[in-house]
């Protein structure tokens, strides 16, 4: 007997995801540990390098260098 395989389709444009929060910061070497205290997550050191942003990978905030 052949069972038939049941998938599940997830459609990406039903589920409502907030923009990243965008933090202006001026130095190249940023922390993040996500906010939020005990709800945030374990604290990463970011480096910019020779670009003007990054992306935190735990908690998506994006860091901009602010050049002025």
């Amino acid at each position: 007997m052949v069972r038939p395989i049941l998938t599940a389709k997830i459609c990406m444009t039903d589920t409502k995801t907030p923009p990243p929060e965008i933090i202006h910061v001026t130095s190249h070497r940023i922390t993040c540990d996500g906010g939020g205290g005990a709800l945030g997550h374990p604290r990463v050191f970011l480096e910019m390098g020779e670009g003007t942003q990054v992306t935190c990978p735990y908690c998506d905030r994006q860091f901009v260098l602010d050049e002025h």
